[in-house]
């Protein structure tokens, strides 16, 4: 397992560069040169990542950016990912999270210390928040598929726009769920917001769980939005999680306009 950034380079030379879905959507942006602040466990197996925001930058809640790690010793850049932004564009730093693989990038994001430096290009991606605040927001998101919702609800709870928005996150337990104790002080903050969480392994779990149990299914998306008056839908979740979400919005019949997803790969 690599231990250091120079290993994780001498690994990409043999691997090579391994490129994600949302890296395609990009056609020509800004790149910048940032220092790393720090890094902490947010959930088993899922850590934040936290970076200087470079002056000028300035992004939509739910937009991504790529992280490129630089060799120490020559300045080039080697592996690279893209990650969707957690923070919100009110917040002073930029923070990613990501749930934690043996892979040459994330051995090597872990091994950074503070003062590093890492390449950062972006914003881009289109999944954010629509303008219409009459109509409701209901975010569906599996696992590290939460983490463009956290800039936007971030964002909401510092706007406090009178927009009804609602998070239905699956995980397997509570303790793999990111964020799941902060989105529980959102909902508490912001009378707007509204979470539903579900569990889908809790024969597994050493913690208590009173809440919704199961995969997120069509009885599960009807409970929570059945009765909202032109809601838009954004999901977000690995592929097979995503693809079933969207056939369930279809048999209730909801129009392919009105659904916005993202395929994250890479679990």
């Amino acid at each position: 397992m690599p231990g250091t950034i120079g290993e994780c380079f001498r690994e990409q030379a043999r691997a090579g560069p391994v490129v994600f879905g949302r890296d395609r959507e990009r056609i020509h942006m800004a790149t910048y040169s940032v220092s790393v602040l720090g890094h902490e466990q947010v959930a088993e197996g899922t850590m934040a990542f936290r970076f200087e925001r470079p002056a000028g930058f300035t992004y939509k809640p739910g937009q991504a950016v790529d992280i490129a790690l630089m060799d120490p010793a020559t300045g080039a850049k080697g592996q690279h990912r893209v990650l969707s932004l957690v923070s919100a564009p009110c917040e002073n730093e930029l923070i990613v999270a990501t749930r934690m693989r043996d892979s040459p990038f994330k051995n090597g994001l872990k091994a950074t210390a503070a003062g590093d430096n890492v390449q950062l290009e972006g914003p881009f991606g289109s999944l954010t928040l629509h303008a219409n605040r009459a109509r409701p927001a209901v975010f569906v998101a599996g696992g590290i598929g939460i983490t463009p919702f956290m800039s936007i609800l971030r964002q909401a709870a510092k706007d406090c726009p009178d927009q009804h928005l609602f998070l239905i996150y699956a995980n397997r337990r509570p303790e793999d769920a990111a964020f799941l104790s902060e989105l529980k002080d959102l909902e508490k903050e912001n009378k707007y917001f509204h979470l539903v969480a579900t569990m889908t392994g809790m024969h597994k779990s050493a913690s208590a769980w009173s809440g919704d149990r199961g995969r997120i299914d069509e009885a599960l998306l009807k409970r929570v939005a059945g009765d909202l008056l032109a809601p838009i839908y954004y999901v977000a979740g690995p592929p097979a999680m995503v693809n079933g979400i969207r056939q369930s919005l279809s048999s209730m019949k909801v129009s392919d306009d009105d659904i916005r997803s993202e395929d994250f790969f890479g679990y």
